[in-house]
């Protein structure tokens, strides 16, 4: 069993975090069965952008990196104080655990920006919510920013925005699974 740790931030943005608990979650039940997703954070309650209450599985500081196969981390708003906790020496920690460990690390939108401000990202390519103010931001934390939907390099996947979250879950899935499994897991879905 492949096991994922989404990791969230207050103000993670819903739309981005749940094509991976739903695409995990279809591979789980209709799929090869090969993947189970778990929710992290600083604190266990987390309000997403907009005002939404979630309860996450464990805080950060009882994972154990080893245990899981991949990192998952959805972009939010800065309104709704997603750098606060993104930007938290603990969130940027283990992100640079997983990256040690070589596992795959993928985020979606401005979730790029803590796997930037973490040091991994330094003369690689990547992306981020196409607006100059996050493009920027990302340049300055040494990053080659392309304007592509979706950039891997090596085993970190960045892409663009929330219209792209269901395709890097996806993108996940075959990395953790086959390329069949995650065809088979996008038809039932629909796509």
């Amino acid at each position: 069993m492949k096991k994922i740790l989404l990791l969230l931030a207050d103000g993670f943005e819903i739309l981005e975090s749940s094509a991976f608990i739903d695409v995990m979650g279809w591979n789980l039940e209709e799929g090869n069965g090969s993947t189970q997703l778990f929710s992290c954070g600083l604190k266990k309650e987390i309000k997403s952008s907009f005002n939404q209450n979630f309860t996450v599985d464990f805080l950060i500081k009882d994972i154990e990196v080893g245990s899981y196969d991949a990192l998952a981390i959805p972009g939010g708003f800065e309104s709704y104080g997603y750098y606060k906790d993104a930007y938290n020496e603990k969130f940027l920690s283990i992100i640079r655990e997983f990256n040690q460990e070589n596992k795959i690390i993928a985020s979606v939108c401005v979730g790029a920006l803590p796997v930037a401000k973490s040091g991994i990202l330094i003369d690689k390519n990547a992306t981020t919510y196409n607006s100059e103010l996050r493009r920027n931001k990302l340049k300055e934390f040494g990053v080659n920013v392309l304007n592509k939907n979706i950039i891997v390099d090596g085993k970190i996947i960045t892409s663009k925005g929330p219209s792209t979250a269901i395709e890097v879950a996806f993108l996940l899935l075959e990395k953790l699974s086959s390329i069949d499994n995650a065809k088979k897991v996008k038809k039932l879905m629909g796509y």
